[in-house]
């Protein structure tokens, strides 16, 4: 059986449009693999800390040698760190925040982030598995518009998740997700309808593939 790692970090619950495209991407792997083990993290309902000190440091040591305070450190971040390594898939929420990935996605991140181990090693313990980001967007960074180049967020979860630790992330952008909520950008409306409906396709067509593969 194949696990999967569901991750969230949209701010918005219900409204959200990371949010509905992830959800539609696990019901898509349920459906094809109703047998398989779902792992659920919402990282705005329930954050992560931000690593300290502490726990950061107890990553250079052997796990045998740690302080009590660094053993107690470390609990969250193995388990995270876990978690990661026993998923087939990931499919991680990730909105667009001021440009950038939000805090919490960022706060997992630093933890799951673990030199010696699932980085800056031979043999990183995520190598290999395959993340589906859905990065939704108020507005659009293409070529031509005027934020163009602004968008910090999947340049730097390519460079984090494929270059860093071994993964093979795809992307799926909702965007012009703020059309429907604001006047100035009425026109835009339709596109936003269809940028929704192309993502949910290839969320739920990810989700088939993924789980027939990997489930088999």
């Amino acid at each position: 059986m194949a696990t999967l790692l569901h991750i969230d970090s949209s701010l918005n619950g219900d409204r959200s449009h990371s949010r509905a495209v992830t959800a539609a991407f696990t019901a898509a792997w349920r459906e094809e693999h109703p047998d398989g083990t779902v792992i659920y993290r919402d990282l705005a309902a329930d954050p992560v800390p931000h690593i300290d000190a502490t726990a950061y440091y107890a990553g250079y040591v052997a796990p045998g040698d740690r302080s009590p305070e660094q053993q107690e450190a470390s609990v969250l971040r193995e388990q995270l760190i876990e978690e990661a390594e026993s998923a087939d898939v990931i499919v991680l929420g990730a909105p667009l925040y001021n440009w950038s990935i939000a805090s919490g996605l960022k706060a997992w991140l630093d933890h799951v982030i673990a030199v010696g181990r699932t980085t800056m090693t031979e043999s990183p313990t995520l190598a290999g598995k395959h993340v589906i980001v859905i990065t939704s967007r108020g507005g659009s960074y293409r070529h031509g518009t005027p934020e163009e180049g602004n968008d910090h967020l999947e340049p730097y979860l390519q460079m984090v998740l494929a270059d860093k630790l071994g993964m093979k992330p795809e992307f799926i952008l909702p965007e012009l997700t703020l059309a429907p909520v604001t006047p100035a950008m009425a026109s835009l409306v339709p596109q936003f309808e269809e940028s929704r409906e192309d993502a949910l396709a290839a969320a739920r067509a990810q989700g088939r593939e993924l789980a027939a593969r990997l489930g088999a």
